[in-house]
């Protein structure tokens, strides 16, 4: 038996390739998404404690494990992107080919609709990821790069001072609030925890986390260019 063969029969192949090891992998990853983006507006608003404590943070984030930990930390997020994107990609394609075709037409108008708005949606997300990276970890704008990564606050103040960056992260972080206010609560229906009586109160709470990451992470660039906070 070859080894291509074998790593197709091994038991994390084939956890992979059902349906249900793909949405126990989605869930997963979602945890830690959503844990990383909870953990990452905390530490973001304390921009609001000033210039010390903003970069007192940034300074523990970049020594931390003696430096090796950012990376551990931004190879395991990423990984778990890949995982959770591809995963609810095939497994999107799967319901789609599942379909029977009579009820297919139909449909078209109403899944063509929401097809569009989530390629959309996730479009914009990942290109906001790949320019948020540039933006202040690469540092490819030269006012930034100038700046340098001693001065973290005066980085953040830079950047949202830009009225089209400003603007760009209003755009994904809506969107990515969008998703999150069902996504969360497709977590808890993944794992078994959702019922008939726990449904209203995690429908509640998504949509409530949604909210609070929501207003946590648009707060910033709304108080610099609006109320010219940190200038």
């Amino acid at each position: 038996m070859s080894a291509l063969s074998c790593c197709i029969h091994s038991a994390p192949c084939r956890f992979w390739n059902s349906s249900i090891g793909k949405k126990i992998i989605v869930a997963l990853t979602g945890i830690v998404l959503v844990g990383f983006l909870a953990g990452h507006l905390i530490g973001n608003l304390l921009i609001f404690q000033g210039e010390h404590a903003f970069n007192d943070y940034a300074h523990f984030l970049q020594t931390m494990l003696h430096g090796y930990g950012v990376w551990i930390a931004r190879i395991f997020l990423l990984t778990s992107l890949v995982l959770h994107v591809t995963a609810t990609i095939q497994l999107t394609i799967a319901n789609r080919a599942a379909r029977n075709i009579e009820y297919q037409r139909p449909a078209t108008v109403t899944a063509s609709a929401s097809s569009r708005m989530m390629i959309w949606s996730g479009s914009t997300i990942l290109a906001f990821i790949v320019f948020h990276i540039f933006h202040y970890t690469v540092r490819v704008s030269p006012e930034l790069a100038e700046i340098g990564a001693e001065n973290p606050h005066a980085m953040v103040i830079a950047g949202f001072s830009n009225i089209l960056v400003s603007l760009f992260y209003l755009i994904a972080m809506t969107l990515l609030c969008s998703h999150l206010s069902h996504g969360v609560g497709s977590i808890f229906q993944t794992l078994g925890l959702r019922s008939h009586k726990t449904a209203l109160p995690i429908d509640l709470f998504s949509r409530a986390f949604a909210l609070f990451i929501w207003l946590g992470f648009i707060s910033i660039p709304i108080a610099i260019m609006v109320f010219g906070f940190g200038k």
